[in-house]
C-alpha cells in the first residue's frame, strides 16, 4: 500500500476528530453555561436536579456514555439516529452532554470566584444585574477561567479518540487498522497529529491570556 494511500486516509479520520472537536465546542460551551445558571439557581429543585445529573455525567466514563447514547435509544425505544452518520451523531451528543457539565463547573467556580462587592458596585452606580454581569463581571470571569479551559480543550482533542468505541473512523481506527496488516508507521503518525493540533491549541491560549493580562486577579 502506497504512502499517499495511506497519508489520506490517516487524513480522513483526522478530520472525523477534528469534526467532532468542533461540534463538541459549538455545543457544549453555551450548554454548559445554562448547566452553570441552573447549578446556581436559588430555587432548589432545579439546583439539586442540575447539580445531580452533572455529578452522574462527571462521575461515569465517557465511554460508558458513549455506549449509552448510542445502543440504549435503540435497544429500550427503537429509535435510530437519523442522518448518514448516525454514529457520529451518537458520539456528538455524548460529547457535548460530558462536556457541557464540566465546562459548567468551571463558569461556576469562576462566577462564584468575583466578589459580591463587585455585584452591589454596580447596582449602586444605577446599573441592572444584567448590566453587571455582562459589563462588570464576565470578563473577569473569562481571565479567570482561560486556564482550566484549556486543560479541558487539551483533554477534548484527546478524547476524541474514545469515539472509535462505536465504530466512528477516526484517526487511531484507521490507523489501527494498517497495524493490523502490519505497517507501525501511521501510529506514530497519529502521534504527530495530535501533538500539532495541541500545540496550536497551547499557542492560542496562551496569546489569549496575554491579552486579558490587564485584568489582575
Amino acid at each position: 500500500m502506497s504512502f499517499s494511500t495511506v497519508n489520506s486516509e490517516l487524513f480522513i479520520g483526522f478530520f472525523e476528530n477534528v469534526k467532532l472537536f468542533g461540534i463538541t465546542l459549538l455545543f457544549a460551551l453555551p450548554l454548559g453555561l445554562i448547566i452553570a445558571f441552573g447549578s446556581m439557581s436559588k430555587f432548589s429543585p432545579v439546583k439539586l436536579l442540575t447539580r445531580g445529573f452533572v455529578w452522574i455525567i462527571r462521575g461515569t466514563p465517557l465511554m460508558l456514555q458513549l455506549f449509552v447514547v448510542f445502543y440504549v435509544p435503540g435497544l429500550l425505544f427503537d429509535i435510530r439516529f437519523p442522518g448518514s452518520n448516525p454514529r457520529m451523531t451518537a458520539a456528538a451528543i455524548a460529547f457535548v452532554i460530558n462536556y457541557a457539565c464540566y465546562f459548567s463547573e468551571i463558569y461556576r467556580g469562576g462566577i462564584e470566584s468575583i466578589p459580591k462587592g463587585q455585584y452591589e458596585a454596580g447596582q449602586v452606580l444605577g446599573m441592572t444585574k444584567t448590566q453587571v454581569f455582562f459589563k462588570v463581571i464576565l470578563l473577569q470571569v473569562i481571565k479567570r477561567i482561560v486556564p482550566p479551559m484549556s486543560n479541558e480543550f487539551m483533554t477534548l482533542i484527546k478524547d476524541t479518540s474514545l469515539a472509535r468505541v462505536i465504530a466512528v473512523a477516526d484517526i487511531i481506527m484507521v490507523a489501527g487498522k494498517f497495524s493490523a496488516r502490519g505497517i507501525i508507521w501511521p501510529l506514530f503518525y497519529t502521534a504527530l497529529f495530535f501533538l500539532v493540533f495541541c500545540g496550536l491549541m497551547t499557542v492560542i491560549f496562551g496569546r489569549i491570556e496575554k491579552r486579558l493580562d490587564y485584568f489582575k486577579a
